[in-house]
């Protein structure tokens, strides 16, 4: 029936406008909340121990109250956000390059932390890079079991040491996390076991990002509904 295909239509057209902004603050929000959990709140407490031992005649109970229960405590977050500036500022800098490099050095030959840093690093470094991963394209493959179909994006050929162990072709796959793509698991299969989709990358994110709700079909109907309702 029209009525319920235009439910349909103007449910889809709500969750692909609404979802991209309600994604963006939440992940802001937790993203607050970790740093204000775990960082602003110590800040907040060394706030309070300051104004104390300048000689205010306020009660503690109250100075913690407003510095780190209250209002007050967005004072850590904001403290921590002008340091990160600054530190990003020094690292721009020569200067600060060779420290960091320097320190880099370090902690690639520390014992125990040499096994860890680096692998940080790489992920940091995929993350807050300035350009972006290039995507080769997009492929259905089975995963995480035989039966089940996932939607993924080819990033490279498979790592070489296992291609020639196994003595087959391997690719790389990204296969992104719904609703949140930007995390997931990335997996190495043989290069004929995968299906290539007709479908852009932005296309695939969608798909991901509503959950299966969005198919490239039904985002090329509501475009062609929103256009038709423009004119």
């Amino acid at each position: 029936m029209r009525v319920f295909r235009d439910i349909r239509n103007y449910f889809l057209r709500g969750v692909a406008a609404l979802l991209p902004t309600i994604l963006t603050f939440w992940l802001f929000v937790q993203f607050y909340l970790f740093i204000q959990e775990n960082l602003s709140r110590h800040i907040n407490g060394f706030i309070v121990k300051l104004i104390i031992w300048a000689g205010s005649d306020q009660p503690r109970e109250e100075l913690v109250e407003f510095w780190v229960n209250g209002k007050g405590q967005t004072a850590g977050f904001l403290v921590i956000f002008i340091v990160v500036c600054f530190l990003g500022a020094f690292l721009a800098s020569v200067v600060g390059k060779t420290i960091w490099k320097y320190f880099e050095n370090l902690a690639a030959r520390a014992p125990i932390v040499r096994n860890i840093y680096p692998n940080i690093k790489q992920v940091t470094d995929s993350v807050f890079s300035q350009h972006s991963i290039a995507f080769k394209k997009v492929v259905a493959v089975e995963y995480p079991r035989a039966g089940i179909w996932s939607v993924g994006m080819v990033t490279g050929s498979g790592i070489k040491q296992v291609t020639a162990s196994l003595d087959m072709d391997l690719v790389s796959i990204f296969i992104p996390s719904s609703p949140t793509p930007f995390t997931g698991y990335v997996i190495m299969v043989p290069a004929g076991s995968v299906i290539d989709l007709d479908m852009t990358v932005e296309e695939a994110l969608r798909f991901t990002i509503s959950g299966g709700v969005i198919t490239p079909s039904e985002w090329e109907d509501l475009q062609l509904e929103q256009t038709q309702d423009s004119e």
